[in-house]
């Protein structure tokens, strides 16, 4: 679920939900609830609430004030689908740029677990274009089933955004990781641990997008020390979300528009 207010906007694919909403077509929000719209609220233990699209029951920390909840894979399913599309057909060699553009599509949310495969997709097509030898439908593969299992909200739940997370899990498909690798594993993690300190250090509140910037940025670096892949990186990045974002850093934010580079 994404927290905030937004307006009203339809999904690009029609969800039909079998739980509360009795088998009716759902026209999902882009900001807040993605139901109704409303703001979010946290709860500091988890609560068993049913999925107000599929109906099935989690455990959850949040749900909007007129008690919606959507579960992480109903809140990604189209998203999953158009960044994969966009990661497979674009030649860009700018992971950012790869980024930005699969941000603007209808169905990636202003905030939402879609991010985490988001990050790792054009991260992993960038590398690609820019002379990664990788299997790149296969690793989009295995990215959507790992990217999956980090839920959203961690951040604040957790102390490890997924935005992080997702650096590491780039490094570690295209260093073919296990948990028995030995410098491979170091590097995956350290990935994922830059990339935490630069996000860390910006501060809250979360953003998506912000979050999504800073982490593939840093992972720019992190894979060009690693494998000597040097992926395009822009001197300046101004953010066109902040609009949609009303908790919005703004001026304490790197990438707010008013700034003129990267700090």
């Amino acid at each position: 679920m994404s927290e905030s207010k937004g307006k009203r906007r339809k999904s690009p694919m029609s969800l039909c939900a079998v739980g509360d909403s009795g088998g009716m077509e759902v026209n999902m929000y882009s900001n807040g609830c993605i139901i109704c719209g409303k703001d979010l609220i946290y709860f500091s233990s988890a609560k068993r609430i049913k999925c107000s699209i599929c109906g099935k029951e989690f455990e959850t920390n949040a749900s909007c004030i007129e008690g919606h909840f959507v579960c992480d894979m109903c809140h990604s399913q189209p998203a999953l689908l158009s960044i994969t599309a966009c990661a497979l057909t674009t030649g860009s060699k700018s992971p950012v740029t790869i980024a930005v553009n699969m941000m603007k599509e209808k169905s990636i949310n202003m905030h939402g677990p879609e991010h985490h495969y988001l990050i790792v997709a054009s991260l992993l097509s960038a590398y690609k274009n820019s002379g990664g030898d990788i299997d790149l439908e296969k690793a989009l593969l295995m990215a959507r089933q790992r990217s999956i299992n980090v839920p959203g909200g961690i951040c604040g739940m957790w102390g490890s955004c997924g935005a992080g997370i997702g650096a590491g899990m780039f490094v570690s498909i295209i260093t073919e990781t296990t948990p028995l690798s030995v410098e491979e594993w170091g590097n995956a993690n350290l990935a994922t641990s830059k990339s935490l300190y630069d996000i860390a250090k910006n501060g809250g509140p979360r953003c998506c997008k912000r979050n999504t910037l800073l982490s593939i940025m840093s992972a720019i670096d992190t894979a060009k020390d690693i494998t000597g892949i040097q992926m395009e990186k822009p001197g300046s990045i101004k953010c066109s979300f902040f609009i949609k974002n009303p908790t919005c850093k703004k001026e304490k934010c790197p990438y707010y528009p008013m700034k003129t580079s990267l700090q």
